[in-house]
């Protein structure tokens, strides 16, 4: 099963590059800190929110300590356009106190490390890790790609971690961060979670929501 899954991804990938050639995290930051910072703050919220929101943050807050240091509450209403603000706060100010007490003030580049941080799962440390780091430790699981992997029929779990282990056992690491990348972007354009365009999908032949009943 994992082999013929293999075969499969490998083919998406290949029709997907050719949809979306420039596909990468639409995030914008200059460092891991401004990266770890967006990332926990697109949770439930578009990417051109995030963008919006954290070009004034990053202005503000310049080291971890700067966030580590700031009154909750401000913290909170500088957060705020972004949704679930006061959660969002808490993490933020939690990983970066760990980061500036734990870690010299820089953001660490491990599974290990980054996982112990206040709001930080799998998901936001493979987006950090891939992106600020440049190091692969495993496929981004985000609601795209857990959305897209379930109609493609890619994996039978819905739990995010069991997905992501699922996808890592079917596919080359070389191919980990692409993989998720392609399948965010064709989440957004076209496999979107209310009225998926399957008319106009590359994927349409390999998809099993396309081709069923449903």
């Amino acid at each position: 099963m994992s082999g013929d899954r293999g075969n499969r991804i490998l083919k998406i990938i290949k029709l997907l590059e050719n949809e979306y050639p420039d596909a990468k995290t639409a995030l914008k930051f200059t460092n891991p800190l401004e990266l770890l910072v967006a990332t926990i703050l697109s949770a439930q919220c578009t990417d051109e929110r995030v963008n919006k929101v954290a070009k004034a943050l990053f202005m503000k807050y310049r080291t971890a300590r700067d966030y580590a240091d700031a009154p909750i509450e401000e913290l909170m209403e500088d957060v705020r356009p972004t949704g679930f603000y006061k959660n969002k706060a808490r993490s933020i100010k939690g990983a970066c106190k760990m980061v500036t007490e734990e870690f010299g003030g820089s953001v660490p580049c491990t599974m290990d490390e980054l996982t112990k941080l206040p709001g930080v799962a799998r998901k936001t440390a493979n987006v950090v890790l891939q992106n600020g780091c440049g190091v692969i430790a495993g496929i981004v699981v985000d609601t795209h790609v857990m959305r897209l992997a379930g109609r493609l029929g890619l994996t039978e779990e819905k739990d995010r971690n069991k997905i992501e282990s699922d996808l890592m056992s079917a596919l080359p690491v070389k191919y980990w961060m692409r993989f998720s990348d392609l399948l965010v972007w064709h989440g957004r354009a076209v496999c979107r979670a209310r009225k998926p365009m399957c008319e106009r999908c590359v994927l349409k032949k390999l998809c099993q929501h396309s081709n069923s009943d449903i």
